[in-house]
């Protein structure tokens, strides 16, 4: 082969470091443009509150019976990633343990919560257990919000919110599988409001 002349050797090296310099610039314009895409999926990730709203029926009595239900106690005890291991933990347990019963044939009424007796619970009583169980496990109180929603059927609903550092997760009795509230396919109502849970807000619903 041919040695490159002297003038084509210093064209050929000004050529690569342009190239070389092209190539940073896109990556960092690639990096930049990922950043702000992974922003961008992060918008939406909590429920917004729309307005104070009456509490449900059956929650009227909830923080008169169960103060631990209305707490907004701030307490930081474990990393992130030890708090989704104990609420993982948590909503497994508790889905396992309890037998789903409704008010009616327990209480002879449409609607009470309360958490399960030795027959069960149903749905808000799943939430109060996991509730409760989680924040004797060190969780924060002000990070578990009972919300009330219209399930894939549209049938009244209720579940527990867990407000990550990700996001809103919901632990629900129909499965242990804790997904993100905008991937449940619920229609979202009401929420405990997370500046006083004991209030209670509507919610913008998007999920």
């Amino acid at each position: 082969m041919k040695p490159l002349s002297t003038d084509f050797r210093d064209v050929y090296a000004r050529l690569a470091t342009s190239v070389g310099r092209l190539f940073v610039v896109t990556a960092l314009a690639t990096s930049a443009f990922a950043a702000g895409t992974a922003a961008g999926a992060s918008e939406g990730s909590f429920i917004q509150a729309a307005a104070a709203s009456a509490p449900p029926t059956g929650a009227r009595g909830l923080c008169h019976e169960y103060n631990w239900a209305c707490s907004s106690k701030a307490s930081a005890s474990m990393s992130s990633q030890q708090e989704m291991r104990v609420v993982q933990r948590i909503n497994r347990q508790v889905n396992a343990t309890t037998r789903t019963v409704t008010d009616m044939s327990q209480y002879r009424t449409a609607e009470r919560w309360a958490l399960p007796t030795s027959q069960g619970g149903d749905c808000e009583d799943f939430a109060l257990l996991k509730k409760r169980d989680l924040i004797r496990a060190g969780v924060d109180p002000s990070k578990l919000l009972i919300a009330t929603v219209l399930d894939r059927q549209r049938n009244a609903h209720a579940v527990l919110v867990y407000r990550s550092t990700a996001g809103d997760l919901v632990l629900d009795n129909l499965t242990n599988q804790i997904k993100p509230w905008s991937a449940t396919r619920y229609l979202f109502l009401r929420m405990q409001n997370p500046r006083k849970p004991s209030g209670w807000v509507g919610v913008y619903s998007r999920s």
